[in-house]
């Protein structure tokens, strides 16, 4: 338990106050005056109930900050209760929530639930004491009656039935009125979700050990001592088994204090790393002791710098990796190591686990909230040193950080499109900051910001140009399929990719092959108005999947049979287009009977443990090809692939998104290096129906500089990031014309506040518009594009015009957003 803090005789401490499921509108901090036996105990970091609203209803809020006010300058609501016996937040995180307030434009809860670490969630449960009326009391009819059956409950349950309140506000109204009257105490409790898992183990005490003959067991208890003695420890079920007794002796046992009853820690995350190679022993080349220097240097010094790691696919960054980590554990520091996908981190953890055992831990979404809670625990107790996950693990509670790695650093994947709306680059640089931790993006293909602010000197730019041990990059050859079509080739295989599957597969070689859609069919069209079915609730065509002969809508997760007739003209010739994964891995089977197919996608990647198994399968050659989506294209390392195949990407240039280009280019550089990173060299197979695209040449030719050129040169005219910043404000709404309507006036609302506090801040505006895809979930989605600069200035003007949104009733019912830097496509 803490120490108390002292206050003096004539003040009140006071709390500030993150309210739970607090909408924009009235999102703030409310303060509380911390009473009684709270008085002393309530700190920041504290999770409490809090009594809100007319009704005084119970919420769940964080103490962000405690103050001393002189009693009676305010009248304040009381704290009901705390939900923590000590703080949940650190020092640090508490300036995560105010960076993430400020500059993602989420509500003040919102930052908290983003760094509160996972498994910490509370559920808030109230209960009612019953108590004889106080004197003088008038009750309805109505609140005697609830008052005489909660009297007359017999049990619990029958207790929680009469006060189930879900869907009956007029029975809340009564229970808030029979508690202001004094009938009824309300008593609220925070339990926690998650909690530690233990297990009772029996075991010889002390005292017996030290004077076995001041006791006089029973033959039976004869027969338990003895197998402890040989086991130490065992459950009592094991105990008793082992021992051929019944439970009953177990006990007695324990009352005679022969043995004890133990709890023991069950962790529910393995520990059971042992590292079998030693980062000593890799030797690093030239350019990649080059970079390690750079890096190595500010991890001495304890100073915070942040780099740019650009190196070919296969130039060996992860050794890099490695020996930064290696040097940073000697200094008894921690390592932050991000990687932009799920699928990368069974192959990522098993390379840093074989090096470092136990020291490292895993931070994603597929763990269970038990794991999550573990691997936390573990985290704070000290006994992680090295902790690798996805975008969220950016949040982890180290308490010293020395180096931070973001690998794949431009994959879009590092951006939270939820709120709050943050990029793990931007919460690594302000944690590098605080911690005087170096700081390092590495990719093959940065994005363009990361390149731009290198070239600004803000990223320091490390290059690693050759691949490892000088083997070459893949050979690219791009195959037009308009002329595959034009020599009768229907196939989604080139002749060229056919021949070349087939000799991969007599060579006993693996190759990979990406197509990034889903599914069988990508659409299913009628063939008089050539109108494609649409999901019901979204403006998307919806997907045929062939495994359960249905139509799936990839964003809602709506299903249905296919449609027979067109439900917009009528014709009942509906015709199957397109093709996905399940359909490429058929046609696959049917050109190559004998090959060993894997298919990776979102479909096939469903369980907690797929990822690992299909990946570890294919790196153990039990399979010969690996078809898949962009999951596959990128960081995995398998020495036997030595041709990689893109059977389809034109669709990728024409998103709608201003990034459409470099996330094609990053694709195609990214999947083709996967092949030739053993001893034999690779070839790669680009099938479009655009072979003069300048990014397929340049992907094909893996130019990053060149491409880089050509899209600064882009930017730069059209004025996108990064040479300016990018404001996304999001409208959605259930009614179209509502929501388009909300738009325009918060343009109009825009203009206004402009010219009124005659503010001169570099500003363009582009819209109001539809999305690219103007109805999702059911709902419609338009949107503003505002080309400015990400200041303070600017993010308390836009805060202040959203908080001016939510209190004009034209937006009622319309959810508003900002999302600074955000995509602009979908």
């Amino acid at each position: 338990m803490p120490e108390p803090i002292r206050y003096a005789a004539d003040a009140e401490p006071v709390a500030e106050v993150a309210l739970d499921a607090a909408s924009f509108g009235y999102d703030r901090l409310y303060s509380y005056a911390a009473r009684g036996a709270l008085r002393e105990r309530v700190r920041p970091g504290m999770r409490v109930a809090v009594p809100f609203g007319k009704g005084n209803r119970r919420r769940i809020g964080m103490v962000l900050r405690v103050t001393e006010e002189p009693p009676g300058d305010r009248v304040l609501k009381p704290i009901v209760t705390l939900l923590d016996a000590e703080p949940v937040l650190t020092d640090e995180l508490f300036l995560l929530v105010d960076w993430l307030h400020e500059h993602t434009f989420c509500t003040w809860y919102d930052a908290v639930r983003a760094v509160l670490p996972g498994g910490l969630q509370l559920r808030l449960e109230e209960r009612y004491v019953v108590l004889e009326p106080p004197p003088g009391v008038t009750l309805t009819m109505a609140e005697n009656n609830l008052l005489t059956l909660l009297r007359q409950a017999g049990t619990k349950h029958e207790r929680d039935a009469i006060l189930q309140t879900e869907g009956n506000p007029e029975k809340q109204r009564i229970l808030d009125s029979l508690t202001e009257k004094g009938c009824l105490l309300a008593v609220s409790e925070g339990k926690q979700l998650i909690s530690d898992k233990t297990l009772k183990t029996v075991q010889l005490s002390a005292e017996f050990l030290m004077h076995e003959t001041a006791f006089s067991p029973t033959p039976k208890q004869q027969q338990v001592i003895a197998v402890l003695r040989d086991q130490s420890s065992l459950t009592e079920r094991e105990c008793a088994y082992a021992a051929g007794v019944t439970g009953i002796v177990i006990k007695n046992l324990v009352k005679a204090g022969i043995a004890v009853l133990t709890e023991q820690e069950q962790l529910r995350v393995p520990r059971d790393a042992v590292p079998t190679v030693s980062p000593e022993n890799t030797v690093l080349t030239p350019q990649q002791q080059a970079a390690y220097d750079a890096v190595a240097e500010t991890i001495t010094a304890r100073q915070a710098g942040a780099f740019l790691l650009y190196g070919v696919t296969g130039s060996g960054k992860t050794a890099v990796f490695e020996q930064l980590i290696a040097l940073t554990l000697r200094q008894k520091r921690q390592v932050l190591l991000l990687i932009p996908e799920i699928a990368l981190t069974p192959q990522t953890v098993h390379y840093f686990q074989s090096r470092f055992g136990n020291a490292v831990a895993v931070i994603h979404s597929g763990l269970t909230m038990p794991q999550r809670f573990d691997t936390d625990k573990l985290i704070r107790r000290g006994e992680i040193s090295i902790v690798i996950g996805t975008r969220s693990a950016v949040f982890a509670p180290l308490s010293d950080i020395g180096l931070i790695i973001l690998d794949e650093e431009g994959e879009h994947s590092y951006k939270s499109d939820k709120s709050p709306r943050y990029h793990a680059a931007e919460v690594a640089r302000a944690r590098a900051k605080h911690h005087s931790a170096a700081l390092v993006l590495a990719s093959a293909t940065p994005s363009l910001e990361s390149r731009y602010l290198a070239q600004r000197g803000v990223y320091q730019l490390l290059r690693m140009p050759e691949r490892y041990n000088q083997a070459p990059l893949p050979q690219v050859e791009i195959i037009d399929m308009n002329a595959e079509r034009g020599n009768g080739n229907l196939s989604p295989f080139s002749t060229a990719l056919s021949e070349a599957l087939a000799e991969n597969l007599k060579r006993g070689e693996q190759s990979i092959l990406l197509l990034n859609r889903r599914g069988y069919h990508t659409l299913l069209q009628c063939t008089k108005c050539y109108e494609p079915l649409y999901c019901p609730n979204c403006s998307v065509p919806m997907t045929f999947h062939k495994a359960n002969n249905s139509l799936m809508c990839h964003y809602c997760g709506h299903i249905q049979p296919p449609a027979q007739t067109c439900p917009k003209c009528g014709n009942d010739r509906m015709r199957l287009m397109g093709f996905g994964t399940q359909k490429l891995e058929e046609a696959l089977q049917s050109l190559l009977p004998d090959a060993r197919i894997l298919r990776m996608d979102a479909d096939t990647t469903m369980t907690r443990t797929a990822y690992e198994a299909g990946f570890s399968a294919f790196g153990r050659h039990e399979y010969d090809i690996m078809c898949g989506t962009q999951m596959i294209g990128k960081g995995l390392d398998f020495p036997h692939v030595t041709l990689v195949g893109v059977v389809s990407v034109d669709k990728a240039l024409f998103t709608g998104d201003f990034r459409s280009y470099e996330r094609t280019f990053s694709l195609v550089t990214q999947v083709v290096g996967r092949g030739g990173r053993g001893k034999r060299p690779g070839r790669a197979i680009l099938q479009t129906n655009m072979p003069d695209h300048y990014v397929l040449q340049l992907a094909a030719q893996q130019d990053y500089d060149r491409f880089y050129d050509e899209e600064i040169t882009l930017r730069r005219a059209l004025m996108f990031p990064p040479v300016c910043d990018l404001c996304v404000i999001g409208f959605s709404g259930l009614r179209e014309d509502r929501v388009k309507a909300a738009a325009e006036r918060f343009l109009a609302m825009l203009g206004e506040r402009i010219r009124a506090e005659q503010l001169k801040l570099p500003l363009r505006v582009l819209g109001p518009a539809a999305a690219g895809y103007g109805r999702l979930n059911g709902k419609y989605r338009w949107r503003l594009l505002l080309k400015c600069k990400n200041t303070a200035e600017m993010r308390s003007f836009l805060r202040s015009l959203l908080e001016a949104a939510y209190a004009d009733r034209a937006f009622a019912g319309i959810s508003v957003y900002a999302d600074m830097n955000g995509d602009c496509g979908v």
